[in-house]
């Protein structure tokens, strides 16, 4: 196959923990993604939901799961009650984190390190502001905000199978906010050695318009060599962040990740693309 089209799905979660990259005032996680629940015969099972999740969730070793302490559950469409949750930053250490990943090492060794606690999104201290700089983000956004967000991406091959063109079409984002699209690859989670995850393309940052709606386009040299090639990371899904700060980071997704400073709002549920190849 040489081209495909996808629909992107609606999220707050990046990997399995933290628990979602979105908190609500009370210090919970607002969960649209996959939720580790207790099985029917023991254990855990995880499947995609909507759920109020505490912070105070079990947090088993990297690679491993264990079933989240829900303190709701919630359906689409949204409730009302909780659609009117006013979206927050993680607190700083992390809650309920096992990744054991520092996702910009040589600009920010050290961010492991920082205190802050969360912040509404409208009310991130963005580095140098000033008044007269005009911040656009003046009020909150909600998760019925939030979940206005909807996008198309489209794969084609190109110079002769070697690359691919990554064209995003996206509505309902954040107005006049600033974006990344990271790239996540087969080993990124790998339980035994995780590799870092990278932006999709360099510069890997965008801006809504007014109404929220963007375009991003990039090509990326071999994206999805053959499984089991030698030294093959094939990128199998995408996911689009909104940035809290409002800073870029050259070949970083984020100074923190995970919430901190990057939260997800499209992606895909399970791993893609396995219809394409590339080569070197």
């Amino acid at each position: 196959m040489r081209k495909r089209t996808y629909r992107l799905d609606l999220t707050t979660q990046g990997p399995l923990y933290p628990p979602s990259e979105v908190m609500d005032e009370e210090g919970n996680f607002i969960v649209i993604g996959a939720i580790n629940r207790l099985g029917a015969a023991g254990g855990c099972e995880t499947r995609w939901g909507h759920a109020i999740v505490s912070a105070k969730s079990t947090v088993p070793a990297f690679g491993n799961v264990a079933p989240y302490e829900i303190i709701e559950n919630f359906d689409d469409p949204i409730p009302d009650h909780i659609a009117r949750k006013v979206l927050h930053t993680l607190p700083l250490p992390l809650p309920c984190s096992n990744y054991p990943m520092i996702f910009a090492p040589e600009q920010y060794p050290y961010a492991n390190s920082d205190i802050r606690p969360s912040f509404a999104f409208h009310e991130t201290p963005i580095p140098d502001l000033q008044a007269e700089h005009g911040r656009q983000l003046q009020g909150p956004v909600t998760l019925a905000d939030w979940a206005r967000a909807r996008g198309e991406l489209t794969i084609e091959l190109v110079e002769n199978e070697r690359s691919a063109r990554f064209s995003f079409v996206l509505e309902g984002l954040v107005p006049r906010s600033l974006y990344t699209i990271m790239s996540l690859r087969e080993h990124d989670l790998n339980a035994t050695g995780p590799t870092r995850p990278g932006p999709l393309g360099v510069p890997n940052v965008f801006v809504t318009n007014h109404e929220g709606v963007a375009r991003y386009d990039v090509v990326l040299p071999n994206p999805f060599p053959r499984a089991g090639s030698p030294g093959a990371n094939r990128i199998v899904n995408v996911v689009v962040l909104w940035m809290s700060y409002q800073m870029s980071h050259g070949g970083a997704i984020g100074r923190y990740g995970l919430g901190g400073d990057i939260h997800a709002q499209l992606k895909f549920r399970t791993p893609m693309f396995s219809e394409f190849i590339t080569h070197a």
